[in-house]
């Protein structure tokens, strides 16, 4: 009796794991993003959402868009009140000018550091690098897309554009998230990282 009790036990562990579909993504950076946005404790999705969630759209991996910028720093800037998409607004500064090519084009953008997130550990040197593109309103969030960095020791610093991904309110209206200052737009289709959010 024990044994079939054992058996039973054994098919139905077997099936409920059948029943488990594996996380989806091409690289680490999707499977970890869609792995967060699949779990109740960390995903910013409405449970309509999520109860349906298989994995987010995102452009085929280009390596064409990993690269490597000159960092010049600007220790002597400001802080300032980043507007967000609520009455909120988030303290920030201009760390530095990111200076790149891509696609045969040389294009810079502003890196930033929040005054906030710097005090919370392990944040210590996080930078958030906001950008615009011509993929937005599109193929990818019209309100454009972020970037985590971290401060490098050097004057270079590596842009993987495949690592671009939405602001929280593209999926739930509910969150306050830093509204991308336009000075940050790329006239080009920046095709990599994650794609609009289809509800």
């Amino acid at each position: 009796m024990k044994s079939f009790l054992a058996v039973l036990i054994l098919i139905s562990t077997l099936s409920c794991a059948q029943e488990k579909k594996p996380i989806t993504g091409d690289t680490e950076f999707q499977r970890e993003l869609n792995a967060e946005y699949k779990d109740a404790t960390s995903s910013p999705l409405k449970d309509k959402d999520r109860r349906h969630f298989e994995g987010l759209n995102f452009f085929k991996f280009d390596s064409t868009y990993i690269v490597k910028a000159n960092l010049k720093r600007t220790p002597d800037t400001e802080w300032f009140d980043m507007k967000t998409t609520t009455s909120r607004v988030s303290p920030e500064r201009i760390y530095g000018i990111l200076t790149f090519e891509l696609k045969g084009q040389t294009y810079s953008l502003n890196v930033y550091q929040g005054k906030d997130i710097m005090k919370r550990e392990g944040f210590e040197d996080y930078l958030f690098l906001p950008f615009l593109d011509d993929t937005n309103g599109e193929e990818s969030y019209g309100g454009g897309r972020y970037i985590d960095l971290r401060i490098p020791e050097g004057d270079t610093i590596e842009i993987d554009f495949n690592k671009a991904y939405n602001p929280y309110c593209a999926y739930n209206e509910k969150y306050s998230c830093p509204i991308v200052p336009r000075v940050n737009y790329l006239a080009l289709s920046v095709r990599a990282g994650v794609k609009a959010f289809k509800k």
